[in-house]
């Protein structure tokens, strides 16, 4: 079964070089003292911050970081590109009149990258 992801879950993107965690503002507070966050926590440095450096040659920074190092791939520092919402959700559940967010979803960053929930940020709300 599928965990509700709230404040405090740990993310990874596959482009990453360390985990983020993931804020979710109090707006989304449901009968918990954690924050339960809703497809629409995928706002850059609101929801999601760094993950430390970027690795992939998509993303401008990494490209010319590489180009001022002769073809040597060279990570840049990560600020992540997250335009849609995180995706599927779930839709049965509704958060603050959004779905749910789950620790299945996934969100893309424009630079290619996806985020992954790795650590739903609590172990006792289970999603049907």
């Amino acid at each position: 079964m599928a965990m509700q992801v709230c404040a405090g879950a740990i993310l990874q993107c596959s482009f990453g070089t360390a985990p983020s965690v993931l804020i979710v503002t109090p707006e989304n507070k449901v009968l918990t003292t954690t924050p339960d966050a809703n497809i629409m926590d995928h706002k850059p440095i609101k929801n999601i911050v760094s993950f430390v450096m970027c690795t992939t040659q998509s993303n401008p920074a990494v490209a010319a970081a590489t180009a001022a190092a002769s073809g040597t791939p060279t990570p840049a520092p990560c600020v992540p590109a997250t335009a849609s919402p995180w995706a599927p959700g779930v839709p049965t559940v509704l958060i603050a009149n959004q779905p749910a967010l789950d620790d299945t979803s996934t969100l893309t960053c424009s630079y290619g990258g996806v985020i992954t929930v790795t650590s739903a940020g609590q172990a006792t709300v289970q999603i049907p």
